[in-house]
């Protein structure tokens, strides 16, 4: 039998539990952060792209994070949460881009801006996204100003390798496998043709010499047939083609034409087999050389990778109209993984202070599609994910590896 005593300390220890859970309830709540954007239901992410204009080319990289997030939100968000990807069209035009981060942060109030576009674009918003303390992360530049200063630029966090350490390694396999040649260049008269121009004077440094011939052309140039035949003029046996597709195609179609048989060094932004290789003519890229980190989704030696099994999926279901065998949905794709990756990784403190750091603290993350071996690392110190690339060569019908990665810090270094 029950005593009067038994039941009252029952009844204490029955209380006490509703305290003790009442008291985790609260604190688990309590522990929840959010900034602007945030909620318990909501993480609103910030975008531009050109949609319209002469780079709306580049709009597919917003279609796929606006469908990955589409995805993710029909398997439940993450964390709970669902994404609101946020973009807009800053038409390639720096003006417009400032316009469109400014009506992201005040009016639309998103959490953090993420793959914003254009190495000009960002660079008018640099200043501004740093001042307001708003995460600016992964963009989509491989400017190297944006990763390479944190101490200025704390709030900024690029996704591309560094256009400037793909000219240096450029630069470094010349001085150790063709140290005798005379270069020749080709080159876009714009940021990103100076920044890796630059990279790549810098990587020969005393054999900055070796260049005998260089080119520059403008995006309204019609051809670069004239700048090839004064490359080839002269007398140049190594030619840097650091060049973007439409211009690199010409290019290596020209190549062909003058019979010109140099040694052939081509930048990885236009190292698509699809968009560039195939219209400038196979023959004419026989031997070509460049660096990437990331998987050509056309070249069938990646096919049966369980990474782009999933690429290719995601892009039937969620965007079934665009050519999943081009350049930039499987980078927008290794992006987007990027995203989630960080997104997960802050749990319940969507803070922008968690959010950067997080993102400043990535160790050894893998997109499903970057190249075997190159993982992303960031630090508070060091705000470049990607400094690794693999040197490819293209024989018969796709990009294959030679030698072991190259390392951003070892080429810097000139180790």
């Amino acid at each position: 039998m029950t005593t009067r005593a038994q039941l009252s300390r029952r009844f204490a220890t029955i209380a006490l539990s509703g305290v003790f859970a009442l008291a985790a309830t609260l604190h688990a709540q309590a522990e929840k952060t959010y900034g602007p954007g945030a909620s318990d239901t909501e993480v609103k992410v910030g975008n531009f792209v050109p949609y319209s204009g002469p780079a709306s080319s580049f709009s597919i990289v917003g279609k796929v994070h606006d469908a990955y997030a589409r995805m993710l939100n029909d398997n439940g968000g993450v964390n709970g949460r669902k994404i609101s990807f946020i973009s807009y069209d800053d038409h390639y035009s720096p003006p417009k881009a400032v316009e469109q981060t400014r009506k992201l942060l005040e009016k639309d109030e998103v959490l953090f801006l993420w793959q914003t576009l254009g190495t000009a674009s960002n660079t008018a918003i640099l200043k501004y996204v740093n001042a307001k303390k708003v995460p600016h992360l992964m963009l989509s530049s491989g400017g190297t100003k944006f990763g390479d200063d944190p101490k200025t630029y704390p709030w900024t966090i690029p996704f591309n390798p560094a256009f400037a350490t793909e000219g240096r390694i450029y630069a470094r396999l010349i001085k150790e496998k063709h140290p005798n040649a005379k270069i020749a260049v080709l080159v876009q008269n714009d940021e990103y043709g100076k920044d890796i121009y630059k990279g790549f004077r810098e990587g020969l440094g005393d054999k900055v010499s070796m260049i005998v011939a260089e080119a520059p052309y403008d995006l309204s140039d019609a051809t670069v047939d004239s700048q090839m035949v004064k490359l080839k003029a002269s007398g140049a046996d190594l030619f840097v083609n650091l060049s973007t597709p439409k211009f690199a195609a010409q290019a290596i179609r020209k190549m062909g034409e003058l019979n010109w048989k140099p040694v052939h060094i081509l930048n990885n932004v236009a190292s698509t087999k699809k968009t560039v290789l195939v219209p400038a003519g196979l023959d004419n890229a026989q031997g070509a050389i460049t660096a990437n980190y990331i998987m050509d989704a056309s070249d069938p030696k990646w096919q049966g990778e369980p990474g782009m099994k999933k690429f290719k999926a995601f892009m039937e279901k969620y965007l079934p109209d665009l050519d999943r065998d081009s350049t930039l949905p499987i980078y927008a794709y290794a992006a987007a993984q990027t995203l989630e990756h960080v997104l997960r990784a802050a749990g319940d403190n969507l803070s922008r202070e968690n959010i950067m750091q997080v993102a400043s603290n990535l160790k050894d993350f893998r997109p499903d599609v970057l190249l075997p071996g190159v993982v992303m690392n960031t630090s508070p110190t060091d705000h470049l994910p990607i400094e690794d690339m693999q040197v490819m060569v293209f024989r018969g019908d796709g990009w294959q590896p030679e030698g072991p990665l190259l390392s951003a810090n070892a080429v810097k270094q000139g180790q």
